[in-house]
């Protein structure tokens, strides 16, 4: 008599590979939030180009949001704060 086969699946890895890659997509998520947030106080605090500033501000918060760093409610929040200041300057 033949011995009996182990018909058991192989134990797939994917826990595993899923807390490898929500680590890589929380840095890569915080490095975003952290330039945004850079960027933000930048356009805040004005100074000599600052009507530029506020425009890369702006397109940065695009970028956050369609990415899903941001949700589209809090980026249309911001990028009216910014918008108002962008009128204020000029």
């Amino acid at each position: 008599m033949a011995a009996a086969k182990n018909t058991a699946p192989k134990k797939r890895p994917t826990p595993e590979k899923r807390d490898k890659t929500n680590k890589v997509r929380a840095a890569r998520n915080k490095a975003t939030k952290s330039a945004l947030k850079t960027v933000l106080k930048k356009a805040y605090v004005g100074g000599k180009d600052r009507e530029t500033v506020i425009r890369y501000a702006i397109k940065r918060v695009d970028q956050a949001c369609a990415k899903g760093i941001l949700h589209k409610n809090n980026a249309a929040r911001k990028k009216s704060q910014l918008m108002r200041l962008l009128n204020k300057a000029v």
